[in-house]
C-alpha cells in the first residue's frame, strides 16, 4: 500500500523550532501593539526560475500540511525559549496554545509553475501565519527544487526509469526528503530503505564494489549474490574488467541475469560494447544500468545507447546545480483592524532592485491554446474572468485549520507527468531559456 502523506507523524516532536527567531520578536512586537490579531494572506511565490529553467515543480505540499499540524510549542520548547529569553512571558503563553486555525490555499503538489505564481496562500491571523514562514519556505524550496531537477532527469530519460541513489551525498533527513521529491518528480525507485518506509516509494538495491574486493575473486562474488539474491539479479561488473566481469556474470547467472551495472568510464562506449557482448553470449533480455555522477545532460547524451535505466545520486539531490527554488512568503493583504469583518487591504513591498512584490490576495489560472497546451499563467485580484473560471490552479488544503484531504503520492506523481505534458514541447529542452509560458498580471 501507498502510505504517502496519510498522516505519518514527523521525525521530531514539534516543527515549531524549525523557524528563524525574527518571527518570534515580530510576534511578540505584534501582540503587544495591538495588531497581532489582524487578517492577512501571505503568499509563496517566486520572482524568477533558476537559470536556464522554463517551468518548476511544486513539491513538498504534503510535508507542510504535516508541518503545520505539528506546529505545537510543548513544555520543552517553551522551556528552550523561556531560558535563552528569547521572548516574554506574555508571548510564551500566548505560544502555549498555537494551533493553526486559519485557511491554506496552493497549487497542487506535482503541479507546474513559472515566476509570480501564487504557489500558496496561507490566511489567518498576522500572529498565527507570521511564525509558518520558514518551515514552510523550507520544505517548499527544498523540495521543489529536487523536483525540477527529477522533472527534467525523467523528461531526458523518456521511458527507461530512473533510480533515486543520492542518500550519502546530502543529510540524513534531506535524502528522504529528496527521495520523495525525486519520485514526484518521475523517478521510479529510490535506494534509500527511509523513503520506502515513510512514502511506500519502492525501494531497490544489490551490491556495491566492496562486495566483489571482499571476494577472493570476482567469481565467487558473483556466485554469493546469484545464490543470495537469485538470477534476476544485477551485478556490478566495472570492479576490474569490464569485458571479463560481463563474460563471467554470464556463466555464473546464465542467460537470466538480470542485468548489469556500469559505474564508470565511457558510459556511451561502454554500455554498447557491453550490449553486443551480452546478446553474443545469448543474454539478450539482460538489462544495463547505468550509474557513476549523472545528470540531465548525461542523461540525454546516452539517449542512443542501449541503457535500459539510470543511477542517479549526487546531482539530484543537490538539484542539479539549483539547490533551492528562491521562494519568498510576503505579506500581501491586512486588515485595517482586528475586526473580523474588517475589509483586506493590499499591500507590497516597494524596494529598488529586483526584490518590489504585488500586493492583494490572488487567483491563478493557466490558460491553454484550442490545442490545450498551455499558452500563459494569468494572475490576478478580484473577480475571475468567466473565460478562466474553469481553469484556475489553486486548492483549498486547510479550512479553519484542518486539513481537508491528502493524496497517495502516485497520485502526485500522475498530476506531474499530466501537467509537464500539458506544456509547449520546449519547455523539455535542455537548452537554456526562459519560462516556457510568460505570467500574465490582470
Amino acid at each position: 500500500m501507498n502510505t504517502a502523506d496519510l498522516g505519518l507523524p514527523v521525525d521530531v516532536p514539534s516543527t515549531a523550532l524549525f523557524t528563524d527567531q525574527y518571527e518570534l520578536t515580530m510576534l511578540q512586537a505584534a501582540l503587544r501593539a495591538g495588531t497581532g490579531d489582524r487578517r492577512s494572506v501571505f503568499e509563496v511565490f517566486t520572482r524568477r526560475l533558476p537559470e536556464g529553467r522554463r517551468y518548476g515543480v511544486v513539491a513538498g505540499t504534503g510535508r507542510v500540511l504535516d508541518a503545520v499540524e505539528n506546529f505545537r510549542f510543548d513544555s520543552g520548547v517553551l522551556g528552550f525559549l523561556r531560558e535563552r529569553n528569547i521572548v516574554d512571558e506574555a508571548t510564551l503563553e500566548w505560544l502555549s496554545g498555537y494551533r493553526f486555525s486559519g485557511d491554506i490555499w496552493g497549487y497542487p503538489e506535482g503541479e507546474v509553475y513559472f515566476p509570480g505564481s501564487p504557489i500558496l496562500r496561507v490566511e489567518g491571523s498576522f500572529a498565527e501565519c507570521v511564525l509558518l514562514e520558514t518551515v514552510i519556505l523550507s520544505i517548499l524550496n527544498h523540495d521543489s527544487a529536487i523536483a525540477a531537477a527529477a522533472s527534467r532527469m525523467s523528461s531526458a530519460a523518456g521511458d527507461r526509469p530512473l533510480i533515486e541513489m543520492g542518500a550519502r551525498r546530502t543529510h540524513e533527513l534531506a535524502a528522504v526528503a529528496a527521495s520523495r521529491a525525486a519520485y514526484v518528480g518521475g523517478f521510479a525507485t529510490t535506494s534509500d530503505l527511509a523513503a520506502g518506509f515513510r512514502y511506500g516509494i519502492p525501494t531497490v538495491g544489490t551490491s556495491a564494489h566492496a562486495f566483489t574486493l571482499l571476494h577472493d575473486n570476482e567469481r565467487d562474488a558473483f556466485r554469493a549474490q546469484v545464490d543470495s539474491l537469485g538470477r534476476g539479479t544485477t551485478l556490478l561488473v566495472d570492479t576490474y574488467d569490464v569485458t571479463e566481469a560481463v563474460r563471467m556474470a554470464v556463466e555464473v547467472a546464465g542467460p537470466e541475469l538480470g542485468a548489469v551495472r556500469i559505474d564508470s568510464g565511457d558510459l556511451l562506449l561502454v554500455a554498447h560494447r557491453v550490449r553486443q557482448q551480452l546478446d553474443e553470449l545469448g543474454a539478450t533480455e539482460t538489462k544495463i544500468v547505468v550509474t557513476s555522477d549523472l545528470d540531465e545532460y548525461a542523461i540525454a547524451s546516452l539517449a542512443a545507447a542501449p541503457v535500459d535505466a539510470y543511477g542517479v545520486g549526487t546531482q539530484l539531490v543537490t538539484g542539479s546545480g539549483h539547490p533551492t527554488a528562491s521562494m519568498v512568503y510576503k505579506l500581501v493583504a491586512r486588515a485595517h483592524s482586528a475586526d473580523p469583518q474588517a475589509p483586506l487591504e493590499p499591500v507590497a513591498k516597494k524596494s529598488l532592485g529586483a526584490k518590489s512584490s504585488m500586493g492583494g490576495r490572488k487567483w491563478a489560472a493557466r490558460r491553454t491554446d484550442r490545442y490545450g497546451v498551455a499558452e500563459a499563467e494569468v494572475v490576478g485580484t478580484g473577480t475571475v474572468p468567466s473565460e478562466l473560471a474553469d481553469r484556475q490552479l489553486q486548492v483549498e488544503l486547510v479550512k479553519g485549520g484542518e486539513v481537508l484531504s491528502r493524496e497517495p503520492l502516485d497520485a502526485v506523481r500522475d498530476r506531474h507527468a499530466a501537467a509537464r505534458a500539458g506544456l509547449p514541447l520546449s519547455a523539455t529542452q535542455l537548452s537554456r531559456g526562459e519560462a516556457v509560458i510568460p505570467t500574465e498580471y490582470v
